[in-house]
C-alpha cells in the first residue's frame, strides 16, 4: 500500500484508473464522466432556496434539473479522495496562497481570493458554453472520438497556456 502514500502516483496508473472510471459509468448509467452539470445543479439548488419551485419553470433547469446526482456525487468523491490522499502522503496543509503566486503577486490573500472567484465564474460559464467541462470533452468525450470534444480539449490546453503566460509574464512583470 505504499503507492497510496506517494506524493505523486504514476501518470498512466491514473489514466487507466480514469478510463475504467468512465467504462464502468457508461455500463452503468450510459451517461459520460463530467463534472461541470453538478455545478450547473448546485447553483438551481442554491437559487432554489430562494425562489422555491420557480426555479424549475427555467428551460435551462428542466433539462438540468436541479438535485443531487451521481455527477454531484463525483465531485464530492474528488475533494474526498484528494483530501485522503492529501493525508496519506503527509503533504496536508492548509493555503491560500501558493508559493508561486506569493512570488509574483505577493501575500495578500484578498487578491488571490478574488482572482479565484472570477477564474471560477470564468471557466463555469465557459464549461456550459462548451457544452461541457475538461472532464466531459477531454476524458469521456475524446475517448468516444467526439470531432467537437477534441477541440474543445486542445482550447483548454492552448487557453490554460496562453492565460499562464498573460498572468506570469504580463501582469507580474515576468519577475521570478
Amino acid at each position: 500500500m505504499n503507492w497510496l502514500e506517494a506524493g505523486r502516483w504514476s501518470p498512466y496508473l491514473v489514466g487507466a484508473g480514469i478510463g475504467v472510471l468512465s467504462w464502468v459509468t457508461f455500463l452503468l448509467s450510459n451517461k459520460a464522466i463530467g463534472c461541470s452539470t453538478a455545478f450547473a445543479r448546485t447553483s438551481g439548488m442554491i437559487e432554489k432556496l430562494f425562489r422555491g419551485d420557480k426555479v424549475k419553470e427555467k428551460p435551462y433547469y428542466m433539462e438540468f434539473v436541479p438535485e443531487i446526482d451521481w455527477e454531484w456525487i463525483l465531485v464530492l468523491g474528488v475533494f474526498a479522495g484528494a483530501f485522503i490522499s492529501s493525508i496519506l502522503s503527509g503533504s496536508f496543509r492548509i493555503s491560500i496562497e501558493h508559493s508561486l503566486w506569493t512570488a509574483y503577486f505577493g501575500d495578500t490573500p484578498i487578491l488571490r481570493l478574488l482572482v479565484a472567484l472570477a477564474g471560477g465564474i470564468v471557466m463555469g460559464f465557459g464549461s456550459r458554453w462548451a457544452g461541457g467541462c475538461t472532464s466531459g470533452h477531454g476524458i469521456s468525450g475524446t475517448l468516444q472520438w467526439t470531432l467537437s470534444s477534441w477541440i474543445a480539449a486542445i482550447c483548454f490546453f492552448a487557453g490554460g497556456i496562453v492565460t499562464a503566460l498573460l498572468i506570469f509574464e504580463v501582469f507580474a512583470g515576468g519577475a521570478s
